[in-house]
């Protein structure tokens, strides 16, 4: 058995596979080190580009394929206003945002970047939507009053 073919076969020892439905140690670091780079590029204006230059975008999350050859970069423009526009900007300067941050990361494979908006940050607002709602708070300090409530069927 070759050596690559064990580390398949035995992840916890040195492979890159996935758990099912998850996305490996690899992955993860991989795409956080993407997320860090490009945060800076966009923070520190490291790109040619006026209409990213007037935006502040937060880079939430990369998430990258099992080979590493593609990333998606989930953004979200501050404040959630001219999303369309930080879209189109992002687009327009994916080769030269890709470039930059090859520079930044040291990879093998410089992957192809894909931006999504951050639906993450809508969730937020609907979370604190909810808990503001009285009747969400009244059964949450009911729960905190009744100690036993979570041992009830």
């Amino acid at each position: 058995m070759s050596r690559r073919s064990h580390q398949r076969s035995h992840p916890q020892r040195g492979g890159h596979q996935a758990a099912p439905g998850g996305a490996s140690q690899r992955q993860l670091r991989v795409g956080e080190l993407l997320r860090r780079a490009l945060s800076d590029v966009l923070l520190r204006g490291d790109h040619h580009s006026p209409e990213l230059s007037r935006m502040s975008i937060t880079v939430g999350e990369v998430r990258v394929s099992p080979d590493l050859r593609q990333a998606t970069v989930f953004v979200m423009p501050l404040g959630g206003v001219q999303r369309d526009e930080a879209m189109e900007a992002l687009d327009r300067a994916r080769g030269e945002l890709r470039r930059e941050v090859t520079r930044h990361v040291d990879l093998k494979f410089s992957p192809e970047l894909t931006f999504r908006l951050d639906p993450s940050f809508d969730r937020m607002d609907e979370t604190r939507r909810l808990l503001s709602d009285e009747a969400v708070r009244r059964d949450l300090e009911a729960d905190r009053d009744d100690p036993d409530a979570d041992d009830q069927p």
